[in-house]
Order: structure tokens, then sequence, then C-alpha cells
């Protein structure tokens, strides 16, 4: 029986890791697990940034966005002596097992630490909603519901003006912000790493909505770090008798108060977690698959490929 864990977020912040955490600390106390907050990921395991956490450690904190212990990214970690450094700190704490709360490096050093003999239980905490194993990673959907108010409010204005909006938002290598906020925005072209970018085509699109479909405004909605959406807009100006304008939300999407939806998801996955390591189960990952938490091996989630979402292209593509 374990009796005391500790629990960190890694990575880039998302809304509702605080969420997460709260849960975390609540259901490891109730069942007379101690619980110690490490700060700034693994690197404030190395640098013994850790404190005991008692159940009003985490009062309040769940409509607060970002997260209380802080992140940090450790490249070092991925060396063997690193990471055996970071085991025997652990051990003279008396930790037995963490919760580590972010995205694929997270994950990646949650099965070092288990191969070396500390249980880690893996939550899916990133914007992006790049983990293979879940339907929706925690901050999914905040981040999701700011891109849309922010295009909702561009789109007002593009109609006032014929302009045609280039709104550029996070997913370097998952498009599912950008689809969903396309969907859920009526934009008129989605652009994403996995359907691909041929500019001469995007054009030529924007061309025929000008001029053929009469369009008074228009919304293009592109994953960041395909193009330039300052250069297209100004070619979209150039080729169309739109008016380009171009919008990096950039680290906005980050922020804010996590959604019901995230408060609730991290709560489950959080609880799932202690239930986890409650039971000896190390190496695991929590995701949500239907309305289903569940669980799979860290090194088995590694090596998922995400789930095509090209039925929703299609469906975009059809509606627009």
């Amino acid at each position: 029986m374990i009796k005391r864990i500790g629990v960190l977020t890694s990575g880039g912040d998302s809304p509702g890791m605080n969420a997460a955490i709260r849960a975390v600390t609540r259901s490891a106390l109730a069942q007379g697990i101690e619980v110690y907050g490490i700060h700034d990921g693994y690197k404030g395991i190395i640098d013994e940034n850790i404190e005991k956490m008692e159940s009003r450690s985490v009062s309040d904190i769940m409509v607060r966005g970002g997260t209380i212990l802080g992140s940090a990214r450790l490249p070092e970690f991925r060396d063997r002596e690193v990471l055996q450094r970071a085991v025997d700190i652990l051990h003279k704490y008396e930790i037995d097992a963490l919760v580590t709360i972010g995205g694929d490096g997270t994950y990646r050093g949650a099965l070092a630490l288990t191969q070396l003999g500390i249980n880690c239980i893996g939550l899916p905490g990133t914007i992006d909603n790049d983990i293979a194993c879940t339907d929706y990673t925690i901050g999914f959907d905040t981040a999701l519901n700011t891109i849309i108010q922010a295009v909702d409010k561009l789109r007002d204005t593009s109609s006032s003006h014929h302009r045609c909006s280039v709104v550029e938002v996070m997913g370097n290598h998952c498009g599912d912000l950008a689809l969903y906020a396309g969907i859920s925005s009526g934009a008129e072209l989605i652009i994403t790493p996995e359907e691909g970018y041929v500019e001469q085509e995007v054009l030529e699109k924007m061309r025929l909505m000008d001029e053929k479909r009469k369009k008074r405004h228009a919304i293009i909605i592109l994953s960041e770090k395909i193009t330039d959406a300052e250069i297209l807009a100004s070619k979209i100006s150039k080729h169309t008798s739109f008016s380009g304008r171009s919008t990096v939300l950039g680290h906005v999407q980050r922020g804010g108060s996590p959604t019901a939806f995230d408060r609730v998801l991290a709560t489950r996955m959080g609880d799932k977690a202690v239930e986890l390591l409650a039971n000896d189960q190390g190496g695991q990952c929590v995701g949500i698959i239907g309305n289903d938490i569940v669980a799979f091996p860290i090194a088995e989630a590694l090596d998922m490929s995400k789930k095509s979402r090209k039925y929703l292209h299609d469906l975009h593509e059809r509606l627009v």
C-alpha cells in the first residue's frame, strides 16, 4: 500500500491542470495517502522544490487557469544520471509514486521513472489534443472556446470591411484546435498539418468565394508553423478583392478559467490516477474514450497514432 505520492505539472500549461491537482490531492487524502506537490515539473524533483499538500492547499484553485505548481522543461531528464538522481530524491522524501500532468514529453519522463521503480500515472494536460490514447486532453476545450470567441469577433469586423481574416491557432503537429474551431465558427477554410497546404489552391478557393459566391467576408483558420499568416493574408489581398488581415492568437489560447467540461474531465482523471496507484498500478496514462475514463500503458500510448479527423474535414467541405 502506497503511503505518499507526488504530483507535478510539466511542459506547456493548460487550463484544467489545477482541477487535476485538486482531484489528485483530495482523492489521495481521502484514502489516507499523503500528497506532496512538486514545483516546476521534473526540474522541481532535482531542485527538491517539494512541499506537503493539505486539503486547504487546493482550495479555490479549480477556477484558475495555469498551474499552481508551475511548469518547466528539463531536457536533461532523459539522461540516466539525472533520472537516477530524481529517483534518489524521491526515495529521500519517501514518495512512492507520482502523478504527472502534461503531454507526451511528460509521459516519457513518467515511463522512465516507472522503469526505475517509481510508479507513475500520466494525465493528458495539453491544449493541442495531441495525445493519441484519449478523445480529449485537459485544456483543449477551454482553448477551443477562447479561439471561437476571438473568431466570432473577427467575423463581425471582417464583414464590415470585405476582409478575409487569416487566424493562426496553436497545434504544431495536431490540427484539432484549427479543425474544431473552424467547424464551430463556420470558417470558410481550415488549414491543418493533417490535410496539408498548397498555397495556389488556397488562393483559388478564396478567389472563387469572392467572385462567384460574392461573399462579404471570409475566415481562414490556420494551424501554426504551416505557413506565415501575414504573408498569406498579403497574397489574398493581392489575388482577390478581399482585404487580407492576419491574426496570431498566440499564448492567449493557454489562459483563462477552464470550462466546465475541462474541470469535470480533469477531476475524473485525477481521481482515476489515485485509484490506479492505490491498486499498485504504475506506468499507466489516463484518457477518456466516449464517456469512459480508461487507462493505457504509457509505452503503448506513446506508440499510438492519432485518430484521423478526415471525416470532420469532409464534413466542413460539405457545409462551407
